[in-house]
Parts: C-alpha cells; structure tokens; sequence
C-alpha cells in the first residue's frame, strides 16, 4: 500500500512517499519557498542524491500538484500515474481532547482541527491547507490525520491539569496536551523491540531533542506524563523557545519593558532558548564550535540543555515509579553524544551507567549506549515520524501491516 506522507508547513511542504507494508521509501523531499519567486521542490527518489527542481507554487495546492507531478514524471517519478497513491497520512500537529487517536478525514474532523487554531496558530492552519489542497488534488483518495497530541491523551489529568480555576479548562481547554507524539510512540516501541520486552510491560522515557524538544513518560504502553503544555514552547529550553520559565516574568517585562503580548510571545518562541542564552545560534553544532573556543555563554547554553534533560529524566522516573530504559531520538538525540552523555550524568543511582566508548560511537542508528552492567538500557533510536504516520494511515484505511 503506497501512502504519500504530508507536512504541511507555512511556506513549505515536506512530503515522502512510502510503502507501508514494506517500509520502502520510494520518493521523498520537500517543497520550499511557497508563494515565492524562487520556489522550487527538492526530490529525492530511491536514496538517489538530491535533485532541485524549480516550480511556481503561489500557494499550497499549486505546491500539491507540483510534487504530484515530480513523483508521476518520466525524469524523476517512482510511481506511473496517481491510480498508485491509495491514501493520504498528514501530520496535524494539535487534537485538542477531540482526538486520542488518528482518523479518517471528514467534514465533521475538519472543523475539529479548526477549533484548535487557536492552540497552534502556527501550525494547525497550515496543516489544513495541505489536507484541502491533498483533497483537490486527489479526489477521493482517502486522506487521513495523524496527531502530534493524540498519543500523549493517555494522561492522567492529575498530570495534565494545570492549578488554575477550573472553569479555564471546561471554557477554553487549558491544559497539558503534549507534541512530538508520533516520535515519541515510534521509539519507545522499536526501543521494547530492541530489547525484546513486551512494549505493555515497559517503563520508558523518550527524550525527543531537536531545535524543538520534549521528554515523554510511557509506562505499560501508555504516555503518563510530557514536557510540553498547551503549546510547544514548554518543558525544556530549546534552540530558540525557553521552556518552562516562572510565569510571572511575562507581566514583569509587560510592565518592566512596555512590551505588547505579541512582543513577549514572540521572544520567548523566536529569541530565546540555547540562541538567546549564546547569543550564537539555536544550531546545536555551532555552540560546539562556540564553546570549544572559550565562548562562555555557548557553554552555559550547553549545560543549561543537558540540566534540564536531567532533571525531567529524573522527574520521570519518579513519575513512574522507576524506568528501564530511557531513549534519545531526533537530530540532537541521535547524533550528539556529549548531550546523550550529560544528559544522564549523575543518575547513576537511578541505575543509569552509560558506556563512554559504545556512546561515542553511535551516529543515527539503531543502538544501546548504556554498559552491559547498566540496570536502565538507554539506547538511541532514530526517529521515523513519516514511517509511523504512514502505518497509521494503512490501518485506518484498512491495510494489515507486518509484525
């Protein structure tokens, strides 16, 4: 079953298409720059390299059928005609409480999606205009979303609910909802996988670590706890959020420094995190290069990221009442081990003893870090969003997959 796989940004749109019986990537890229001049599509079809093709997309659905076009053309297509696409899996990155599980897109879903705008205004838009522009394009193709928030819906409300008046959350649904879902699903069960444990009798915490980041707590199968909130500016600082600050602050500088609320929203999303600590950069790899020439703040940022890692490892093992196995996904988490290794310095107590050598010399794989001693497994596991939303739209649509 071939399932084309949309993440629809604002002025870009990342696609793969996949079979997702097999797992086989047949084409994958992005479409970059929509309603620009220079728009163009970056293809990569059967782990060939790279090929730029330039194209007018005023907006998302040109952008549609553009890449429809690239993946049936003679030069650089993989399928014949679009008769080979069965289905659509788009990433929706908020479900509100609407959804705790991936659905089949109808007109009732959609307007579901809509009245969460408000939680992701700079994602949930966006992500509508690919499933219409998909819709148009591709008539009567199923069309399935895939939510960033569905999987972490297992929560307690004990973990969930923030101690404001109640009637916030039953007016305007003020809560923990949690993102990176999908990631953070994926590895903990190729983690119970690698271990050859039953994913339902498992502790895990999976730190997803990017630009953007999150820890998750997955006891017995199920997320119990995560570090983003209402949005994805909480939890951990990252490349340019903050994460959890106090929330008196926002009113201090409202007051302090006449700022408007857009202004300190905008500062905390944009201007904060590991750039507005460095004032280098929110890439992870230039506060290396930072802080191995005697750059201070670079190597404040850097140990600010790992404390906060630390410690939500730790909250989360309390959380659970202990932890088997803590994995690290996502760019950071897969490809730097002076992170990995911060990250669990000091927890040896809990358990956690990672191997020095092993970790050094993982890069983007499959592996476990930890010691052979170690009573906690902490393994890396490269994340595979597009896979897994690819499986959830064969099942909904029907197909059986492979164990």
């Amino acid at each position: 079953m071939n399932v084309l796989v949309i993440n629809a940004g604002s002025s870009s749109l990342k696609y793969q298409l996949l079979n997702a019986i097999s797992s086989d990537i047949l084409a994958k890229g992005l479409a970059e720059r929509i309603g620009q001049k220079d728009a163009q599509i970056v293809h990569v079809r059967n782990g060939d390299d790279p090929v730029y093709i330039s194209s007018e997309m005023p907006d998302h659905k040109k952008a549609i059928a553009a890449v429809l076009s690239v993946l049936t053309s003679e030069e650089h297509g993989v399928i014949s005609d679009m008769s080979q696409i069965d289905a659509v899996g788009h990433r929706v990155v908020h479900g509100g409480e609407s959804f705790a599980s991936s659905v089949l897109i109808t007109p009732e879903v959609k307007r579901a999606i809509r009245s969460n705008f408000d939680l992701a205004p700079l994602h949930n838009p966006s992500n509508m205009t690919g499933i219409e522009s998909c819709e148009e394009s591709m008539p009567g193709v199923p069309q399935v979303a895939v939510f960033d928030t569905a999987f972490h819906q297992t929560m307690p409300s004990k973990a969930y609910m923030y101690a404001l008046p109640y009637d916030l959350y039953e007016r305007l649904g003020i809560r923990k909802y949690g993102f990176h879902g999908t990631s953070h699903s994926y590895v903990a069960k190729r983690a119970a996988d690698i271990l050859g444990q039953p994913f339902e009798t498992l502790k895990i915490i999976t730190c997803h670590l990017g630009n953007g980041a999150s820890v998750a707590a997955v006891k017995d199968g199920k997320c119990v706890d995560t570090s983003m909130g209402l949005t994805p500016l909480a939890g951990l600082c990252m490349g340019t959020r903050c994460g959890d600050i106090d929330p008196a602050i926002v009113t201090f500088l409202m007051d302090k420094e006449s700022m408007s609320t857009h202004e300190v929203d905008e500062m905390m999303n944009r201007k904060s995190g590991v750039s507005g600590i460095s004032g280098v950069s929110s890439d992870f790899r230039d506060l290396y290069v930072a802080a191995g020439e005697g750059h201070k703040r670079a190597s404040l940022a850097l140990d600010m990221f790992k404390y906060h890692c630390r410690q939500f490892i730790g909250s989360y093992a309390a959380a659970m009442g202990g932890v088997d196995a803590v994995v690290f996904t996502a760019g950071v988490g897969e490809n730097n081990s002076d992170i990995r290794l911060g990250s669990c310095e000091g927890l040896g107590y809990m358990g956690i003893q990672i191997d020095p050598y092993r970790n050094a010399a993982v890069k983007s794989r499959e592996a476990i870090v930890s010691t052979d001693e170690s009573r906690v497994k902490v393994l890396v596991v490269p994340t595979n969003e597009e896979l897994a939303i690819a499986q959830e739209t064969a099942v909904i649509c029907g197909a059986k997959l492979k164990s």
